[in-house]
C-alpha cells in the first residue's frame, strides 16, 4: 500500500515525507513543481504531474494500489488571494476536487488535509479552539473553509474518512539542515528576516505597528515544521486504524510579536537586523494562537522542536547552508 504526498516537494509536504519515509511508509509523490523543489526530496517514488490533470491523476490511482492521501498543493500567499482571488479559488477548489473525486472512483478512503488558521478570522477569543466560528478574513482562508466544508458532506455522504490539520504559523527548517523554506517569493517573517542577515535582501519590512498587542506588531503561534511533519504520521496512523474525521489545530499555544521574533533572531545569530515600519497588511489580524489540546489528545501529540530559538536557529543553518553552496557553485 503507498501513500500518495500531493505537494510533496514544497515546504511542509518535504519535511513530512522525510517523516513517512523514516517510519517506514512506502511514498508516492505527486507534485507538479511548480513551487516544490526536487532538491528538497528525500526518497520516494517521484511522478510529477498536475491535480487539475484529471486523466494523469487517473493514471496515478489506477496503477498504484493507494491506501489513503495527503494534500498539501495549494496556493498560500494571502497577499496574492486578495489581488487575484480568482486563482486561488480555481487552483485550490479544483484541484482538492479532482483529488476527492478520483479517490471515491478508486474506493480510496483516507484523506489528510493541509488546512490553515485563516479558516478562523479575526479571532473572537484566544486561544482558538476548533469549535470556534470560522470566518476567513482573505480568499485564501475562504478556500480552506470550503474544502472543509466538502470534507464534511464528503463524509456524510460517500464515508471519506478525513483530518484536517489546521496549521498557525509554520516555521523552522530540518534539524538534520537537509530540509527546509525556499518560497519564491518568500512572504514569511523568519526566513526574511534571516535573508536580510545573509545579505539576500537589503532590509526588513515590518508590516503594522498599530495593532492592539503590548508592543504593537502582531503576535503569532510560530510551529516547527518537524513537529508539524510528525503530527501528519500520527494523523495518518490515526485514519488507517480508525473510521473517524476530525479537524484539529497545529500550534504551540504560545505567541510572540515581529519585534519579538526579531530580537530572539539577533540574539541566535549574533546579527543585527535592519528593518523598517510599514503599514499593515489588509487581512492581518493582532493575534492568532492556537488551543493544542485536541491535536495533544487525539493523536498523542507531543512538541520537540518548538522553542522560538530552535526554529530560528534550525531555518538559520539552512538558509546559512543554502547561501554558502550557492556561493561555492558560483565561484566554480
Amino acid at each position: 500500500m503507498k501513500i500518495l504526498v500531493a505537494g510533496g516537494a514544497g515546504y511542509i509536504g518535504s519535511h513530512t515525507v522525510k517523516e513517512l519515509l523514516k517510519e517506514g511508509f512506502d511514498v508516492l509523490i505527486y507534485d507538479n513543481f511548480s513551487s516544490g523543489r526536487r532538491e528538497l526530496l528525500t526518497g520516494g517514488e517521484v511522478v510529477e504531474g498536475d491535480l487539475e490533470d484529471k486523466k494523469a491523476l487517473i493514471d496515478v490511482f489506477e496503477q498504484n494500489d493507494i491506501g489513503a492521501v495527503l494534500h498539501f498543493a495549494s496556493l498560500i500567499q494571502v497577499g496574492e488571494s486578495f489581488t487575484n482571488p480568482q486563482k486561488y479559488y480555481k487552483h485550490n477548489l479544483i484541484t482538492s476536487l479532482n483529488l476527492l473525486e478520483v479517490m471515491l472512483d478508486n474506493s480510496v478512503d483516507r484523506f489528510l488535509f493541509s488546512s490553515s488558521a485563516a479558516v478562523y478570522g479575526i479571532p473572537e477569543k484566544i486561544p482558538i479552539t476548533e469549535s470556534h466560528p470560522l470566518n476567513p478574513a482573505n480568499p485564501y482562508g475562504m478556500t480552506k473553509m470550503i474544502v472543509e466544508k466538502i470534507l464534511e458532506d464528503y463524509n456524510k455522504a460517500y464515508g471519506l474518512n478525513f483530518i484536517s490539520l489546521r496549521y498557525f504559523n509554520a516555521a523552522g527548517a530540518d534539524p538534520d539542515s537537509l530540509l527546509g523554506e525556499m518560497h519564491d517569493p518568500e512572504t514569511h517573517l523568519i526566513p526574511n528576516i534571516l535573508l536580510t542577515l545573509l545579505g539576500k535582501k537589503d532590509h526588513l519590512d515590518v508590516y503594522g505597528s498599530d495593532f492592539d498587542t503590548p508592543d504593537g506588531t502582531a503576535v503569532r503561534d510560530y510551529i516547527h515544521v518537524s513537529d508539524l511533519a510528525r503530527a501528519h504520521v500520527l494523523a495518518l496512523k490515526r485514519l488507517l486504524k480508525h473510521k473517524e474525521s476530525h479537524f484539529i489545530n497545529l500550534g504551540v499555544n504560545k505567541g510572540y510579536s515581529v519585534l519579538e521574533v526579531i530580537r530572539n533572531t539577533e540574539k541566535v545569530t549574533g546579527k543585527a537586523v535592519n528593518f523598517s515600519m510599514k503599514p499593515r497588511r489588509k487581512g492581518d489580524v493582532p493575534v492568532l494562537l492556537a488551543s493544542n489540546d485536541r491535536a495533544k489528545k487525539i493523536l498523542g501529540w507531543e512538541l520537540e522542536y518548538s522553542d522560538i530559538e530552535t526554529i530560528i536557529r534550525t531555518a538559520w543553518n539552512w538558509h546559512s547552508f543554502v547561501a554558502a553552496h550557492s556561493q561555492e557553485k558560483r565561484t566554480r
